[in-house]
């Protein structure tokens, strides 16, 4: 009995010792955060890969997946922007003109409050091209940026060659724009915004019957939800489908 006791008391005396020697420095360790960083199962680093498909169609001619044409104009501040500087990048397309009595407005106060939705997403943009160059020079531009809170740098209001512009609106993208003297601000255009992944493709999210809807309305905001005709606005799901695209 008494060489049990002492086969107890040895044990005691090591497990004791192992407490005083061991336990503080793992206290510290989970304190420091070191075992659950490094040695913790659940918490294994993700994969780099972190793709997530966004379930949105890509716009296709005979079979052809469309992507934005090549373009290179000028920015409100004077500088050259091509198709390439949003290589990387989700942006919306517009066409518009500074001097627009109608649906511009809107549809600018509607991009601001996209822009300031995605604030701090350096991967996310607008391109808005004027369809009114002549007048809408980069002085004229960056005076409307200004007025409208523009303030995202990947934001560029763009101005150069009439017939460039108006052949990348109409056969670039199918969004109307045109010169009609006859009508108020002497232009007419489309109200429609055309969203882009980072690879350049045009993007949407599909109809129920399982089409491509193409473009998102851009002159209704949210607030509104709809406007007299019963036109139901499309920006809350352009700002859902531009997060899925940021996120693929």
């Amino acid at each position: 009995m008494k060489k049990t006791n002492y086969s107890y008391i040895g044990i005691a005396f090591i497990i004791l010792l192992f407490g005083i020697l061991f336990v503080p420095k793992i206290v510290d360790r989970v304190t420091n955060g070191d075992i659950s960083r490094k040695e913790s199962r659940s918490d294994q680093k993700q994969p780099l890969d972190t793709f997530k498909p966004s379930g949105l169609a890509f716009i296709e001619n005979n079979g052809t997946k469309r992507k934005v044409p090549e373009f290179s104009f000028t920015n409100q501040y004077g500088k050259t922007i091509t198709n390439k500087d949003y290589e990387g990048k989700v942006y919306v397309i517009e066409f518009f003109f500074s001097t627009c009595p109608t649906i511009c407005p809107r549809m600018n106060n509607n991009l601001v409050t996209i822009q300031n939705t995605f604030k701090g997403f350096e991967n996310f943009g607008v391109a808005s091209f004027t369809i009114n160059p002549e007048y809408d020079t980069p002085e004229v531009l960056k005076t409307y940026a200004e007025t409208y809170g523009i303030n995202n740098t990947n934001w560029h209001l763009l101005t150069g060659d009439k017939a460039e512009i108006y052949k990348l609106a109409n056969e670039g993208f199918y969004i109307y724009a045109a010169e009609n003297s006859s009508i108020e601000g002497g232009f007419e255009h489309s109200g429609n915004f055309a969203l882009i992944d980072k690879n350049g493709f045009i993007r949407s999210r599909k109809d129920d019957f399982g089409n491509p809807i193409i473009y998102y309305r851009g002159i209704v905001s949210e607030d509104e939800g709809a406007d007299d005709n019963g036109e139901v606005e499309q920006i809350s799901i352009l700002k859902e489908d531009i997060r899925k695209l940021l996120n693929e």
